[in-house]
């Protein structure tokens, strides 16, 4: 079967302990008879490499920045879920798991959630080990503060660091890795192509950025911790160089992709100012902790927020969903932000935006407690928009945040190449159509420290590996494979910038696959796309050579990836003809613009097979039981 899920029998509060149990070990002796590679160094990638280090395995650590401590894991600001219930407020790993469940519409396995609920606790402490500065109560116990979809304090933060300081620990541990010789790291090299040896994942085919060279490695496994694709949009809140190579060339090797339309819009960014933004800035959602969304209640109202009085304000968000009110979920959120905008009611210059106002909160609790929660967040506010947030509401709306989609993986975070393992938002496995806020520094650790180490160990001591070296003639084709690539972009000698055809994609991504969809806008797309990737194959302008540092290649390669997947991810969204999660079909919907599910035809797991260059890929379907968190109407009101 292409897509067993592999989930263990029994309850589901066992299946982890049983699955642990019932998995081979490799000896510690043996352990270093093993090379593994891993290829990213952010939060998943970092603390996969540091801990099948630590177990004695030889890992190749592979990253694109200049140190993995550039991992783009530093930029999630507003803390990591666990269920502590270190405020007595009811919490548990059940209430975790039932808010995870419901939170991603009923689109996750029951299994891959429960396991993340009930590691949640082993993170925390994981962390606290090695020193992570968590934010303390004053008697010394960690503080907690809540997120969106959740009505306990579950959620552990660093200020608006959280994923900066997570990272530094996972780094400081990956480092001791180096120092011991288990762990070689390979900065400033992009993985291109996958190599598969008779029909197992056994080595990657890279590109030094710096001279240009390009060269295979090989290992018994693979482990892909690369990210998500929300760059496909352009404008998104990620970080320039994120993109979906790595995932999308392993999808053409024949690891089929999850779940490509679903994507999460985040609703607390700041607006949009002009044409000439590369990118986009995420305020942590940790910021509705404390701070009230509104928009003026009268249509074009362009008055200043002070000169606004409270009876003429809509703080939409507290009236649609009181019992959830600012913390409503970010698809639920964005939505309605978005629903006020349409109608006249946005504020700021271009009306594509909404309140995000302290005023009842700095006179509640004072400055200097509001400080001391966010004050380097209201600096970076201020920063990049000469606005002061102790005076004046921010301005935010939604953009382009996480993707939830990803390469297929089993319970055991295999894909449907043997040996080839994908952890973190490179897969699409904890999720489901939506996810929380503050469980995505939880996913990556999760795989990362305490799952890949055991999982993948268990596929080493299932098989026998034999012996290949790089003159192997899959490395000779891959590497081949690549040079063709990158021979066939510096040819072009066209036009237009690579950026040029990045931003058109996002332009259509953004207009028909973004916030809201429907089936007449997602035809147009897919009519749109491939004629753009033929303009950009004709007519893409790729500057320098490659025996260089050349930016402008590695943005080609990328954009290329991505006028592929933008493509699968718009007939992923026709496909699936209901309205869930950050996936919202127009044509689905209650009157007052609530999502509606089909759990009748779509209650499963959407996987892609490729095919092959211009032949439509193969859709399977994994299909989703629930046995212990009933698919209902979700309503957060």
């Amino acid at each position: 079967m292409r897509h067993n899920p592999r989930i263990p029998s029994g309850a589901v509060e066992t299946m982890w302990d049983r699955c642990r149990f019932e998995m081979k070990l490799v000896n510690p002796a043996n352990k270093r008879k093993y090379s593994v590679i891993v290829v990213g160094s952010g939060l998943a990638g970092g603390a996969g490499a540091a801990t099948m280090g630590e177990l004695g395995y030889n890992v190749k650590c592979f990253c694109y920045q200049d140190s993995a401590r550039r991992a783009h894991s530093i930029a999630a600001q507003g803390g990591i879920n666990a269920a502590k219930n270190y405020q007595n407020d009811g919490d548990s790993v059940w209430r975790l798991f039932y808010d995870t469940v419901k939170g991603g519409d009923f689109r996750a396995r029951e299994a891959n959630v429960y396991r993340l609920a009930q590691l949640s606790l082993n993170i925390i402490d994981q962390c606290v080990a090695q020193g992570v500065p968590f934010a303390r109560e004053y008697g010394g116990m960690l503080a907690n503060r809540s997120f969106g979809g959740a009505q306990v304090s579950r959620t552990f933060y660093a200020r608006g660091q959280t994923g900066q300081q997570l990272l530094l620990g996972a780094y400081q541990a990956l480092m001791r890795q180096v120092d011991a010789g288990r762990v070689k790291m390979f900065p400033r090299a992009e993985m291109l192509d996958l190599i598969v040896i008779d029909g197992k994942a056994r080595g990657i085919v890279t590109r030094d950025m710096v001279s240009g060279r390009i060269e295979s490695h090989l290992a018994d496994a693979v482990v892909l911790g690369t990210g998500g694709y929300g760059n496909v949009f352009y404008l998104s809140t990620n970080a320039k160089g994120c993109n979906a190579t790595a995932i999308w060339r392993a999808y053409k090797r024949g690891a089929d992709f999850a779940n490509p339309c679903f994507t999460q819009i985040h609703p607390t960014c700041i607006p949009v100012s002009g044409e000439y933004q590369s990118k986009l800035t995420l305020m942590s959602e940790s910021l509705r902790n404390d701070g009230r969304i509104w928009v003026p209640v009268a249509k074009g109202d362009k008055r200043p927020a002070s000169q606004i009085p409270e009876q003429e304000r809509d703080y939409f968000l507290e009236r649609r969903y009181p019992s959830f009110g600012n913390l409503a979920p970010r698809d639920v959120s964005s939505r309605a932000a978005k629903m006020v905008c349409d109608e006249g009611r946005g504020v700021g210059h271009t009306g594509l935006g909404v309140y995000l106002d302290f005023a009842d909160a700095f006179q509640r609790l004072g400055r200097a407690t509001m400080d001391e929660r966010y004050g380097n967040l209201f600096e970076m506010y201020e920063q990049i928009t000469g606005e002061d947030p102790h005076s004046v509401p921010m301005r935010i709306f939604p953009a382009s945040h996480y993707t939830m989609g990803g390469l297929w993986v089993d319970y055991r975070l295999m894909s449907t190449i043997p040996g080839l393992f994908v952890i973190g938002e490179a897969n699409f496995s904890d999720h489901g159509a939506n996810r929380l806020g503050a469980s995505a520094l939880m996913q990556g650790l999760a795989d990362g420290y305490f799952i890949i180490p055991y999982t993948l160990g268990d596929y080493l001591a299932s098989n026998k590996f034999e012996k290949v070296s790089t003159d192997h003639p899959a490395c000779k084709e891959a590497e081949d494979n690549v040079n063709g690539i990158t021979r066939r972009l510096l040819g072009v000698n066209g036009r237009h910038t690579v950026d040029h055809f990045h931003r058109e994609l996002g332009k259509i991504m953004w207009e028909y696959c973004g916030m809201a969809r429907n089936a007449a806008g997602l035809q147009k797309a897919l009519a749109r796309i491939p004629e753009l990737r033929d303009e950009f194959w004709r007519d893409v302008r790729v500057l320098g050579e490659n025996e260089e540092l050349n930016q402008s290649l590695e943005k080609a390669g990328r954009v290329a990836d991505f006028l592929e997947l933008g493509e699968l991810l718009c007939l992923d969204a026709l496909e699936r003809d209901e309205s869930c999660g950050g996936h919202f079909r127009e044509e689905h919907q209650t009157a007052d613009g609530e999502a509606i599910r089909n759990d009748e035809r779509f209650c499963h797991v959407t996987a892609w097979e490729h095919r092959g260059p211009g032949v439509k890929p193969v859709q399977h379907r994994e299909p989703l039981e629930f046995h212990y968190v009933l698919p209902s109407v979700r309503s957060y009101k």
